[in-house]
């Protein structure tokens, strides 16, 4: 069933978890340009933390809530004809899950994969419950969603399995839709359609310790525990004699929303290892690029790196900060293993070079920092590849649900969960049982001497209570 078509302009509900504002990480920038392109077919609002909140794209209302208030949220979801949330807000809102309108839930950062690394130096009895809790909730995420989206194919497959196990690829929706699109599409992190344009050094001649001629590496965005920003450090190390003008430097210490998501323990381990090598003059920890700014430092910037260890976090993340050099044509080195390291190799945007291959990395900085052209020969590279990552590009399956939107075909014809007895009544049953059992032993014992009139009425009692006379 389509909802709101009657009433002229879709309205549309997006609900980001992280600030929306002068500063953002990957969640704020996703929603606030994908707000930008539903736009321009529906009525917008835009809802984030009060925390960040400063301003919502033209023509996209701005709204702010309280995190785990749901009456701070209630209102906005009155007014809507379709709500977007990334899947993990269930855990804040469980009324989410059922809304009467339809719901777009993102899962373009795959929980169960980012939570293992993410949660691995805590206790391992903390991180088994944390595990269940997520389980319980990606079950209710699984039977709330009306339309899914994920960032890439390799992650589709990743939750057409999750699907599956919670039986949401239903022959309902199949006989509609084979590909099952119409269910869970791709909808990758975007870039703006527009060329970055700089408005004035950030880094280069106004940093302490990088000058205006210096050649600059930067490692774009947070400083995560599942990345191997030590690897770089330690190439880095290996090539700065040689290079004395080469500078690096981490602008992501610490995430916009600190109260929320402090500094994690790499952070620490990285700028203990700059210190045990002797480059504090060399290698720099910043603040986070307000968003009008990111264009400032990757287009002065001399080499993009973006390095992760081997695991199965690497396998299906979506490297977001891949995209932004690849939109400012900045050369890069890069692990394999995920998707964008193969589009990487393939249109020979950098380098990629194998897991905690510090000598692989060294050899990439000399070849790039050598390099004089690096950057003007893979333009044309660059723009085609930025090309197929508009937002207007990527967001097509979302904007097409949202402009029609409709419950999923499976959710009118679901069976409600059979209701299974809890432990202590199936114990309770389990020793009436026992009990009976016994009883019918002591009256063979008795038919053996004799008393077969007693048995018989035994059964003749049990029979009727069966029967409920």
């Amino acid at each position: 069933m389509t909802v709101g078509a009657d009433r002229g302009r879709p309205r549309v509900l997006i609900i980001s978890h992280d600030l929306v504002g002068e500063r953002m990480a990957g969640p704020g920038i996703r929603y606030w340009e994908l707000s930008r392109v539903l736009s321009a077919s529906c009525a917008v609002t835009l809802a984030a933390p009060a925390a960040g909140v400063s301003s919502a794209p033209d023509g996209v209302r701005l709204a702010t809530y309280q995190p785990g208030v749901a009456a701070s949220v209630e209102p906005l979801v009155a007014q809507a004809d379709v709500v977007l949330a990334y899947g993990y807000l269930l855990y804040q809102f469980p009324f989410l899950a059922d809304l009467g309108i339809p719901l777009a839930l993102d899962l373009y950062i795959p929980g169960p994969t980012e939570s293992l690394p993410l949660n691995a130096a805590r206790p391992l009895d903390w991180q088994e419950a944390q595990q269940q809790a997520d389980l319980a909730l990606l079950g209710r995420i699984a039977a709330a969603g009306d339309f899914f989206l994920c960032a890439s194919e390799r992650q589709r497959d990743f939750w057409l399995g999750f699907l599956g196990a919670a039986g949401r690829l239903a022959p309902s929706i199949f006989a509609r839709d084979p590909s099952l699109r119409s269910l869970i599409d791709v909808v990758p992190f975007g870039l703006p359609a527009e060329a970055p344009q700089r408005t004035g050094p950030l880094y280069k001649g106004v940093h302490p310790g990088i000058g205006p001629q210096d050649q600059l590496i930067v490692w774009g965005g947070g400083i995560w525990d599942w990345l191997d920003p030590l690897t770089l450090i330690r190439a880095f190390a290996r090539i700065a004699p040689a290079w004395p003008a080469a500078r690096c430097i981490f602008p992501g210490r610490q995430h916009p929303w600190r109260e929320q998501v402090p500094a994690m323990p790499m952070v620490q381990r990285a700028q203990a290892l700059v210190r045990e090598l002797g480059l504090e003059e060399r290698v720099f920890f910043g603040d986070w690029v307000p968003y009008a700014r990111r264009a400032d430092y990757l287009l002065e910037a001399d080499i993009g790196v973006s390095l992760h260890p081997d695991s199965v976090e690497t396998r299906f993340a979506f490297r977001t900060r891949i995209l932004d050099y690849i939109w400012a044509g900045l050369p890069m080195i890069v692990s394999r293993g995920d998707v964008l390291a193969k589009v990487v190799a393939a249109h020979d945007l950098g380098r990629v070079v194998d897991y905690g291959d510090i000598d692989g990395v060294a050899a990439a900085l000399s070849d790039l920092l050598g390099d004089a052209q690096a950057r003007t020969r893979r333009r044309e590279a660059f723009a085609a590849v930025a090309a197929g990552y508009t937002w207007s590009a990527c967001a097509r399956p979302l904007a097409a649900f949202c402009r029609r939107p409709q419950f999923a075909a499976d959710k009118a014809r679901r069976r409600p969960a059979p209701v299974h007895a809890e432990p202590w009544a199936l114990a309770a049953e389990l020793e009436r049982t026992r009990r009976q059992v016994q009883e019918l032993d002591a009256l063979v014992q008795g038919y053996r001497h004799g008393r077969v009139m007693r048995l018989l009425d035994w059964f003749a009692r049990l029979h009727r209570k069966g029967a409920g006379t």
